[in-house]
This record gives structure tokens, C-alpha cells and sequence, in this order.
């Protein structure tokens, strides 16, 4: 009976918590967004000129440099297959069949995409256009 509850509730806060995730991710883009609104709203009342670029600076992110654009695929693709691996390793380290399993299958997806973030890195044009 009790694995019977566990195995309904843990894909239901799985997916809960996903979406709580997502909510608090579109939440905090709303409220950035009208921090921003406020910020050119009490400029203009102050009187002070807005130049475009200045409105485009407050809608977005600092720009980053090249070299950090081009380190940003090693850098994921390092911390993609490092989880990818523990989360294998913690699999294999529990040594029940019923969760080995699974836990290795997971553990290659975060495993195979931080590979194909190395490749992108290796053989890209990462951080120049054109």
C-alpha cells in the first residue's frame, strides 16, 4: 500500500515543483520588467532625455566579452557531464536493481548533452558572428 502512495506522489511534486520553478522564473521577469517601467517613468517625470540606447540598456542583460562567450560551452558542457556522471555514480553506488537502472538513464541525459556542449565548443563559432 505505501509504495503504491510513493509511486503516485513522486511524479506529481516532480512535476509540481517544476512548475512552481517556472512560476517563480516568470515571476521574477515580471517584476524586473516593471522596475524597469518604473525607472523610465520617474526619469521622465524628472525631466531627464532618454536616449534609445539607454532604454536598451534597462531592458537588457549586461553585454558579456567575448572570451566569456566563448569559455560559456566548455563551462556548461563540463558541469552537464559532471552531473550526468554523478547522478550515475549515485545510481551504481545504491546497488538496487530497481533504482540502478533508471538512475543511469537519467544520468545520460545531462551526460550526452554537456558532450554535445563540447563539440559545439570544440568545432563551433562560439562568440563570433558571421
Amino acid at each position: 500500500m505505501e509504495e503504491e502512495v510513493v509511486a503516485i506522489f513522486v511524479p506529481i511534486v516532480m512535476f509540481i515543483a517544476i512548475a512552481v520553478v517556472m512560476c517563480v522564473y516568470y515571476y521574477m521577469r515580471h517584476r524586473t520588467g516593471e522596475a524597469v517601467q518604473k525607472t523610465v517613468q520617474t526619469a521622465i517625470e524628472q525631466g531627464q532625455e532618454l536616449t534609445p540606447e539607454i532604454l536598451e540598456r534597462l531592458g537588457q542583460a549586461p553585454k558579456r566579452k567575448p572570451a566569456d562567450l566563448k569559455l560559456a560551452d566548455l563551462r556548461r558542457g563540463v558541469i552537464l557531464i559532471s552531473v550526468g556522471v554523478g547522478i550515475a555514480v549515485f545510481g551504481a553506488l545504491v546497488g538496487e536493481d530497481h533504482a540502478t537502472r533508471p538512475l543511469l538513464a537519467i544520468g545520460t541525459l545531462p551526460f550526452l548533452i554537456g558532450v554535445a556542449y563540447l563539440g559545439l565548443w570544440k568545432f563551433g563559432k562560439s562568440g563570433k558572428s558571421g
